[in-house]
């Protein structure tokens, strides 16, 4: 049971009692996985008494996943009872004893008082684009492209071929270039040339990464000259890409184009509408919420850059360095605001619209995010931890309050465009959905 003991403001306590039957309980799921995992010799796995088991493990340790098991539950249910949607909290938890009640406080800060723009009869200029017959046979081309061989051609290089060069000097290599998408330094230094021939390419100065790269010249012997070769569009083309007939090959090539296009319309109204709510978004927020806000998206920065191998205060040093690093923290603080903003905007329209999302809803998605990510629902709550739990819980309900308030929000008709973009482009990464995926030479 969740009791309101104060609220000032965006700052709030409660206190929350969890019955004692709900604390044996606990208890209980605690033993029985301490009795099936802890080994104990001269008992037979969980037959060992709890007194034996207690000293292997110790006491505390007990107490300590019975009460991390009752917060990660009663924390996000109290929350959700008081209809509250927690930015930070701390957690007050008293002893937890076996056959007795147990009881926490929190102290936390709730989202801002926030006014959203008028949004009711908005009309979204956001559309899919259609999939016309001419980006249907680009896409078909593009596939043909992507599906071509290459064979080896007695012959000086022309503009689509393959070349295979060797590098000289102790640092050279093998490897192949592709002359239709070649920089044009290459491309210039080797056309018209013939296997065998020794070719100089002055390449330009340029800048990679952190290094400025002055002219230079790469000297190449020409191992090899490979000719494109494509497929003809027709049946044997499709079969290849196991499709029983090409006509069955751009049926389901243009069902794939057009969902994709579908979607992707349907994410520019969804950006289109969030944009409108946070640009004309009214709220005195907490510089406690943008900072915490910040200094999580530079712990996310810090991390891909360690995976990279990357120490963070050496990337401060560079920046530094190079003048940029007030730039980056400002870029970051900025961008802190944005999704703060955004968060704010979708919790408020949720609120609007009174959007509730059941426990058996909650239960429902924990478990297929369990199962995504092969982890049992307490495992899973435990990795999150109750403010986590209760962060999943409120992105639910801002998502449920975005589709429905999209829901609400007429239609523009499609318009004719030239070629879609992003995913439904008409390029050759768009794969039919039929019979199979085109085939191993297909490439993702």
């Amino acid at each position: 049971m969740a009791e309101l003991i104060s609220r000032d403001g965006n700052k709030v306590e409660f206190r929350v009692s969890v019955p004692a039957s709900e604390v044996n309980r606990a208890y209980d799921q605690v033993w029985a996985g301490l009795a099936r995992d802890v080994r104990v010799p001269g008992f037979r796995p969980g037959k060992a008494p709890r007194k034996v088991i207690e000293g292997r493990v110790g006491k505390g340790y007990v107490e300590q996943e019975v009460r991390d098991r009752l917060l990660q539950t009663h924390y996000s249910q109290a929350a959700r009872e008081l209809q509250l949607s927690l930015v930070d909290a701390s957690i007050d938890p008293q002893p937890v004893v076996s056959g007795q009640a147990f009881e926490f406080t929190v102290k936390g800060e709730t989202y801002p008082d926030v006014t959203l723009p008028e949004w009711s009869g908005l009309s979204l200029s956001a559309a899919a684009p259609e999939i016309t017959d001419e980006v249907l046979e680009r896409t078909l081309s593009d596939l043909q492209e992507r599906n071509a061989t290459f064979e080896s051609a007695d012959r000086p290089i022309e503009a689509s071929d393959q070349v295979t060069v060797e590098e000289q000097g102790e640092d050279g290599g093998t490897y192949p270039i592709y002359m239709d998408v070649a920089e044009a330094h290459v491309r210039d230094a080797l056309l018209g040339k013939n296997k065998d021939d020794t070719v100089e390419i002055t390449v330009p100065a340029h800048q990679h990464g952190d290094h400025e790269h002055p002219e230079h010249t790469v000297t190449v012997r020409i191992v090899d000259v490979k000719t494109k070769q494509t497929q003809a569009l027709d049946d044997e083309f499709a079969k290849s890409l196991n499709f029983d007939s090409f006509d069955r090959l751009r049926t389901d090539l243009k069902t794939e184009l057009e969902r994709r296009a579908t979607q992707e319309g349907e994410n520019a109204r969804r950006e289109e509408f969030v944009t409108h709510l946070t640009e004309g978004l009214q709220a005195d927020i907490p510089q406690a919420l943008l900072d915490r806000r910040r200094e999580s998206m530079l712990e996310e920065i810090k991390d891909d850059l360690g995976r990279q191998g990357v120490k963070w205060g050496e990337y401060e040093s560079f920046m530094q360095e190079q003048g940029k690093l007030d730039e980056f923290m400002a870029d970051l603080a900025k961008n802190a605001e944005n999704r703060v903003k955004r968060d704010l905007a979708l919790e408020k329209l949720a609120e609007d619209l009174k959007v509730q999302v059941s426990d058996a809803e909650f239960n429902q998605t924990m478990n297929a995010l369990a199962q995504a990510n092969n982890l049992n629902p307490q495992e899973l709550s435990k990795q999150l931890g109750p403010d986590g739990i209760n962060s999943y819980y409120t992105s639910l309900v801002r998502e449920k309050g975005l589709q429905q308030a999209l829901a609400q929000l007429s239609k523009p008709a499609q318009t004719e465009v030239d070629a879609p973009a992003g995913d439904a482009q008409a390029d050759a990464q768009a794969q039919p959905q039929g019979e199979g995926e085109p085939g191993a030479k297909t490439e993702e």
